[in-house]
């Protein structure tokens, strides 16, 4: 083997690990399994804007500035936003590379994706994990942005935020919870309010009773197609919360049996299904939604309930991944138990 070939796989070598080996502890420092918060938002600070996923043009960089700034924030907008690879917004090393740069760049205090769509599942292997560490800030989405926050969470041990992208509709009820949570750090408890978004004002309880355990979750189809691999965190006592839009009824059976034979739902203290917005029977002869969660959830003997304000829909919280929380099945609230930002 040459030198020169010897060098070029050694540093490969290097760059892998350095997104798989946990930081290196030193005396003074916090232990790399202590679950990093976020500093606050704070009028003034800058956001780094990505898209890690789909494909987004001028337009939509264009309505998500004005929200963003609306808030009182600042927009910096990631090198390749624009780009276009097929259904993706560029390579999946660009797309990597705006995650990371936004992490590194000391003047951007928090970071929020576009959309979801398509894509963040091919860039998990490209984040620098230890980068990300070292540099803690917000991160927020939804949708397809799950892996990312997952993966964030889970092999950087920083809490990141399952909540409205940029492009979503920013309304008076979801603006107040990002300001709750994101600006003023409060421990707030969540509850719907009657709308014809949500089933009813706390939606339909499968099993009652309170839990409590750290909030884990996401987009149903994305969570599950990371089953399998080292970017999601451990479910043990956690409470997951899942969502999901334009699927047949037998592909949530589907992706519900994948997560019970995974082992996951098992080690659940509490569950919680958003909203299945547009989700229908199919062609074929099928179950109602309702029957195919019953199905799954009952033999959990866990509280979980149907119909929380969580997924594609104007009305949305701000789920702090990782954060410990007291959820009542009964009144379809979600309690935070902690700040999520320092």
């Amino acid at each position: 083997m040459s030198i020169k070939r010897r060098q070029f796989i050694t540093t490969c070598g290097l760059a892998t690990l350095a997104t798989q080996i946990p930081p290196v502890i030193v005396q003074g420092q916090v232990s790399p399994n202590t679950i990093l918060k976020p500093p606050r938002l704070q009028v003034g600070d800058t956001v780094g804007l990505i898209a890690p996923a789909g494909v987004v043009n001028a337009e939509d960089i264009a309505a998500a500035k004005k929200a963003i700034t609306e808030l009182g924030l600042k927009v910096k907008i990631g090198a390749h936003i624009l780009d276009r690879y097929g259904y993706l917004a560029g390579t999946d090393a660009d797309r990597a590379q705006d995650v990371n740069a936004m992490f590194l760049d000391r003047s951007v205090k928090a970071i929020m994706t576009m959309r979801g769509g398509w894509g963040c599942n091919r860039i998990l292997p490209l984040l620098n994990y230890n980068l990300i560490r070292s540099h803690p800030k917000i991160l927020m989405g939804y949708s397809d942005i799950t892996s990312l926050v997952l993966a964030i969470y889970a092999r950087s041990r920083v809490m990141t935020f399952h909540g409205p992208n940029a492009t979503s509709v920013w309304n008076e009820f979801t603006v107040d919870y990002v300001k709750r949570i994101l600006f003023n750090a409060e421990a707030v408890t969540m509850e719907n309010f009657a709308t014809s978004e949500a089933m009813s004002t706390t939606g339909y309880a499968y099993a009652p009773g309170k839990a409590r355990g750290k909030l884990i979750g996401g987009n149903l189809s994305v969570l599950s197609a990371m089953v399998g691999s080292p970017y999601l965190p451990s479910w043990y006592k956690s409470i997951l919360f899942i969502e999901d839009i334009n699927e047949d009824v037998y592909r949530v059976d589907r992706m519900f049996t994948q997560l019970k034979n995974a082992g996951i739902l098992n080690q659940l203290s509490g569950l919680i299904f958003g909203q299945c917005t547009n989700c229908s029977l199919g062609d074929e002869p099928s179950f109602a939604l309702m029957q195919v969660l019953k199905d799954h959830i009952l033999p959990l003997s866990i509280p979980a309930w149907y119909g929380s304000m969580i997924g594609h829909i104007k009305d949305k919280f701000t789920l702090p991944i990782g954060a410990e929380v007291e959820i009542d099945a009964d009144a379809g609230t979600i309690r935070l138990l902690e700040a999520a930002v320092s």
